[in-house]
């Protein structure tokens, strides 16, 4: 489930209302997304819920909450020691950003009043609770360090910083001819996807239904618009904001026929006047409503897979530091050896029954310590000595090409098992998911399902887009999508990218016998480096190549290539640029 900046805000209108001044009596944590908070308020007992769930972030009042563990994580009992008795100044908004701020007045040691907050950032997968003081972060429910994030660390004392935001349009705040202004600045694209870059607050929800109050097909261009369009566009934005301006809303909850969620608003969605639409009279009980539903639509295994993967890796780092260790004993080897013959070399003049002995170092006779000190079992001859240390250093040696060939097969699994975790954070339907779980099957990391063995699941299908340049692209979200985009769809002529020595997709730049420019290879390379572990990161290394140069070794795991004749782009990758350039 998906709220938009623009339902969010008569949301914690409801909540403010509902909220402000009340004591928090309670606070608890039922999992690693969810905290509870109960508020006394008038003689009643208000619980808030508040979710950073990837699936659905959200925040609400509820009387049924979540079972509560009999241990109270540290996050919570960070927040207890701070909030409780506090009381509840007002619940607001960062603009229209999907971000809600719980502003609680405490008592500091003076006794005098200071105010904390708890940021509630509801953004997908980027969503959590940063517990803030002085705009000084105290704790977060999920910390992000500088190797997740270097752009925005949210960590115990860091300042607070915003997630970045576009300089857009407030619908509540900014007039309709600010809005017209902005749009008339955008000079390509569709018109849906102008909404959304010039505004905050709107998605693709609000912009779609926005082009279909106008009269518009969804498709249009902006480039195709003219006078009278806009005009019916400005009539559109007044007929949707109009009343939210003056505090009018009618929560909406649109279904299928199976009653499965398709959208959440707090205003009518004609644009889907196709399904059923639940009216209710707060966007509390819309929200409430809108999540028992979203349950049903929720991607099954997502989070046992995540933990699955999660356990084999850390398994595997485990494994190869034990070998890194292993290795650097195995390579004290030589030095056996060399003991060895420094013994035999002075066998007669080593008397037996010592426990140490200091001979001429043959291996360093005109150096700066021309003697070395050997440690010597008392209970051995020098020759058997000599012979333990030969035995040592044999056993070494092999320990050495064992070792190096299980450091490598382990990195390589890593390297494997990283790829699908990609994979599985960026999937999006359950047929992705599917696959995901199907290869983790087949590869040993989970059991087999003989209850599905006949079932064949439905497969996922690839990302398709087209660069500026009117080049079409088709990338792989998955190591089965990355084998078939590669070796089923790719002609040898057409470009093949991918990020450079990390795990993302396989991108193929559909040629046809024209040769693309810079741009469209820098596009292209877009795609790769969004689409791969190197998402948040800057300068991004993307190698391309054509097609022909592509190979998969006999037996590799899905995914796995070889390739040569490549050269190497430097990205970074642009979310709004990637969202514009993919098929909607």
């Amino acid at each position: 489930m998906n709220i938009e900046g623009l339902t969010l805000a008569p949301l914690l209108w409801e909540l403010n209302a509902k909220l402000t001044g009340g004591r928090i009596d309670k606070i608890f944590q039922p999992d690693d997304y969810t905290l509870v908070i109960w508020v006394r308020q008038h003689h009643e007992t208000l619980r808030l819920i508040i979710s950073v769930n990837p699936a659905s972030p959200c925040l609400y009042l509820s009387d049924t909450p979540p079972e509560n563990p009999a241990v109270p994580p540290t996050f919570c009992m960070l927040l207890r020691k701070h909030l409780v008795n506090g009381r509840i100044a007002a619940v607001t908004q960062h603009g229209l950003d999907r971000i809600a701020y719980i502003t609680i007045d405490v008592r500091d040691e003076s006794g005098g009043i200071t105010s904390k907050i708890l940021a509630v950032e509801l953004m997908g997968k980027y969503s959590n609770i940063i517990f803030i003081h002085d705009n000084s972060i105290l704790d977060a429910i999920r910390r992000i360090p500088a190797s997740l994030s270097r752009h925005r660390q949210v960590l115990p004392g860091k300042p607070y910083l915003h997630p970045p935001a576009r300089d857009g349009v407030n619908f509540l705040n900014d007039t309709t001819e600010i809005f017209l202004t902005k749009l008339r600045s955008v000079k390509n694209g569709l018109l849906t996807k102008a909404i959304i870059d010039v505004s905050v607050g709107i998605g693709p929800l609000t912009a779609k239904e926005l082009v279909w109050r106008a009269g518009l097909p969804t498709d249009i261009k902006i480039d195709q618009l003219d006078t009278a369009d806009f005009a019916s566009l400005a009539e559109a934005v007044q007929d949707l904001v109009g009343p939210l301006r003056n505090g009018s809303i009618q929560p909406a909850v649109v279904v299928d026929d199976k009653d499965s969620l398709i959208a959440l608003a707090a205003y009518p969605l004609e644009h889907l006047n196709g399904y059923k639409t639940c009216f209710f009279p707060t966007m509390n009980e819309a929200v409430i409503f809108a999540l028992g539903l979203d349950k049903i639509r929720r991607l099954p295994d997502k989070d046992v897979l995540e933990k699955v993967i999660s356990a084999e890796l850390a398994r595997l780092q485990r494994k190869i530091t034990a070998l890194k260790q292993e290795s650097d004993e195995a390579l004290t080897a030589e030095t056996w050896r060399r003991l060895a013959d420094i013994i035999m070399a002075n066998v007669y003049q080593i008397p037996k029954g010592v426990n140490q002995v200091k001979l001429p170092n043959l291996y360093d006779i005109h150096g700066d310590d021309p003697y070395v000190t050997i440690e010597l079992d008392p209970l051995l001859t020098p020759v058997e000595n000599a012979q333990s240390f030969y035995a040592k250093y044999s056993k070494l040696k092999r320990a050495q090409e064992l070792i190096a060939a299980q450091l490598q097969q382990r990195r390589q699994e890593l390297a494997y098992l990283e790829s699908i975790q990609v994979s599985l954070n960026q999937a999006t339907t359950l047929p992705e998911i599917n696959e995901i779980r199907q290869e983790l099957a087949a590869a040993g990391y989970l059991p087999q399902d003989s209850r599905n063995r006949r079932q064949v699941p439905a497969p996922s299908t690839p990302l398709t887009g087209t660069t500026r340049g009117g080049f079409k692209f088709i990338a792989g979200k998955n190591n089965i999508q990355n084998d078939f985009v590669t070796f089923k769809v790719a002609r040898p002529d057409d470009i093949w990218l991918h990020a450079k020595d990390m795990p993302g997709a396989h991108v193929i730049l559909q040629c046809h016998g024209e040769e693309p420019d810079d741009l469209d290879l820098w596009e292209a390379a877009q795609i790769a480096a969004y689409f791969s572990k190197g998402r948040q990161s800057s300068n991004v290394p993307v190698d391309f190549t054509r097609r022909r140069h592509v190979k998969k070794p006999a037996g590799a795991k899905p995914g796995f290539v070889i390739y040569e004749h490549q050269k190497t782009l430097y990205v970074t990758p642009d979310e709004n640029l990637v969202t514009n350039l993919i098929d909607k």
